[in-house]
């Protein structure tokens, strides 16, 4: 191979001496030229979107961090402290939460005022838990430090939960059991709440299982008489008239039976009474099968503490609320939450899966499948309240209401379905996340190859075998992607479910013995709507902030465990459909 200079045209005479004098003494460039800028290196975008997910990932911990903190704590037994003013109040209480604050100095004493002063005119102040509503109609107070004039922890204090009016703290003064006036006896009064609490549930279960089971079937009867009238009219439904109004006075015979024994079981219960002493002296004497939960909060050990946390969880995800929703459990509402969940997936996956094969696989390409397209993607920033609104006006008023005057006449003017319902809010909701189904199908769809397809095709199978035994098991993972993500926005949702069907309390669950034994017309509890009521509806604030932390926490591990669910099946889907391109 020859080289670069015999390569070079040749030079005639002294110009052509001097060209190459000139070339091989020329400068080399400046380095500065070969230097890159710092921009088109790219290192301030790095810093940039590192320092982005950092942040992120910041904001995200300290969230998670937050909930998991409030929400484990708050069922942990604190200390019930006696706390003495400068002005010789007393109050006794658990401590919640303190916060430094810049108290009015004209509102306070001398010897007050110089020591906020010398803090700069700042104050710390703790909120105590005070209870006894039903005495102080109040259940916190503020206290700042400056106020207090001596704090001690009697050993003599309790913690008690009751059935209504909250928690009371002060002391156990004495007991009447089975009508006798007696001195306090932990193990007698132990032995006693034991067996308050069981009358207490056998009341719950004749009223709740017995006596409404005769209510069901009164009411079943009543609606078909009526429903005898409006189909035969007056006179030839006489006889099925008299013969269901017989059935109905056995029925409430059988009532007053039941409620006799309720009764009998109530006069044996008001023998059994406690007499609670707050701090200040005041007294009240409930029934022993009003208190939920009690103990000496001072005096109890790690290991008795530690059963009280977890009984508290144990009753927090197995109970119904109580007490306006700010203690008890939340088990209505996770039943709620996870029904209208899954109801919601059921409706929503045929209808996305379907549309996004129609547009994909049949639909010819153009003008009009395209506006089809940008609206299914437009659909997906819609306010949710607007699907609310829709959901009630025609799922509900709608198509309830027909429904009511089709197949429910006799109920009338008592709607049926045609008011929000469990079945009502699961396709407002599935409505709301489509988008979200049909643009993942899509994608799903649009990631299988084409040689997939084709092979399928040159094997002598139709396009619909194509689709469904070729396309559609390798598009899967995808769509179950897109499943995950509507459950995730589904779940927590409450702003169109306010308009169809989940309300503030509804314990009774929708599934019982009774034909249909689901009943999707009935309205329902749901997390989400549970921490905006107890948080910002409650009759106090405070008082409910604890239970917004639990129900949040417990929210987000709900649906955690929903998409993990998912993401697993998805995985084995992924695992089991995986196949090489040809």
């Amino acid at each position: 191979m020859s080289s670069y200079n015999e390569q070079l045209p040749p030079a005639s005479g002294a110009a052509g001496l001097a060209g190459v004098a000139a070339r091989d003494t020329v400068a080399p460039r400046s380095r500065r030229r070969f230097s890159a800028d710092l921009s088109a290196l790219g290192e301030p975008a790095l810093w940039g979107f590192g320092g982005a997910l950092a942040l992120g990932i910041i904001m995200i911990a300290t969230f998670l961090a937050v909930v998991l903190y409030n929400g484990a704590t708050t069922f942990w037994p604190k200390p019930i402290d006696r706390v003495e003013l400068t002005d010789g109040t007393v109050l006794a209480g658990t401590e919640r939460r303190g916060t430094i604050f810049r108290p009015n100095l004209a509102q306070i004493d001398e010897d007050m005022r110089a020591e906020v002063e010398a803090n700069d005119g700042f104050a710390y102040r703790t909120l105590y838990q005070t209870a006894n509503f039903d005495i102080y109609g109040d259940d916190f107070n503020w206290v700042a430090d400056f106020e207090v004039a001596g704090i001690t922890q009697p050993e003599d204090f309790y913690y008690i939960e009751r059935q209504v009016w909250g928690v009371f703290i002060g002391r156990i003064a004495g007991m009447q059991i089975d009508g006798q006036e007696m001195a306090y006896d932990p193990a007698v009064f132990r032995r006693e709440h034991a067996a308050a609490r069981d009358r207490f549930r056998e009341i719950r279960r004749i009223e709740r299982n017995d006596i409404g089971r005769v209510n069901h079937l009164i009411e079943r009867e009543r609606l078909a008489q009526r429903r005898a009238v409006i189909r035969q009219g007056e006179e030839a439904a006489a006889a099925a008239v008299a013969e269901g109004q017989d059935r109905i006075t056995e029925l409430q015979a059988e009532f007053q039976e039941l409620q006799a024994r309720v009764n009998e079981i109530r006069a044996r219960d008001r023998a059994y009474t406690v007499t609670l002493e707050e701090v200040n002296g005041q007294t009240i004497t409930p029934e022993i099968s009003q208190l939920v939960r009690y103990y000496p909060a001072n005096t109890i050990g790690f290991f008795d503490k530690l059963g009280i946390y977890f009984s508290r969880w144990w009753e927090f995800v197995s109970a119904e609320p109580r007490e306006a929703n700010t203690q008890g459990g939340v088990m209505p509402a996770i039943f709620g939450t996870v029904a209208m969940t899954l109801l919601m997936v059921v409706f929503v996956a045929p209808f996305g899966v379907i549309t996004a094969l129609y547009l994909r696989e049949y639909a010819k390409q153009g003008r009009v499948t395209s506006i089809v397209r940008i609206s299914v993607n437009n659909l997906a920033g819609v306010p949710s309240i607007v699907y609310g609104v829709f959901g009630l006006g025609f799922f509900a008023y709608a198509m309830g209401g027909t429904i009511d005057q089709l197949f429910y006449p006799e109920a009338l003017p008592n709607p049926t379905f045609g008011k929000g319902g469990i079945l009502w809010a699961s396709l407002t909701l599935a409505l709301l996340t489509v988008p979200v189904v049909i643009v993942a199908t899509e994608e799903a769809l649009s990631a299988v190859p084409r040689s997939m397809r084709e092979g399928s095709l040159a094997c002598g199978a139709s396009k619909w075998q194509t689709i469904r035994h070729v396309v559609l098991p390798k598009a899967l993972p995808g769509i179950m992607t897109g499943m995950i993500l509507a459950m995730a926005r589904g779940a927590g949702e409450v702003a169109p479910l306010m308009l169809v069907g989940v309300v503030k309390l509804a314990p009774a669950l929708p599934i019982d013995g009774f034909a249909p034994f689901i009943h999707l017309d009935r309205s329902f509890m749901h997390l989400g709507f549970h921490i905006f009521d107890v948080g910002f509806q409650s009759r106090n604030s405070e008082a409910g902030k604890p239970m917004v932390f639990v129900t949040t926490l417990l929210l987000l591990a709900l649906i955690v465990v929903m998409n993990a669910t998912a993401i697993i099946i998805r995985n084995r889907l992924k695992r089991k459909y995986a196949t090489g391109q040809f």
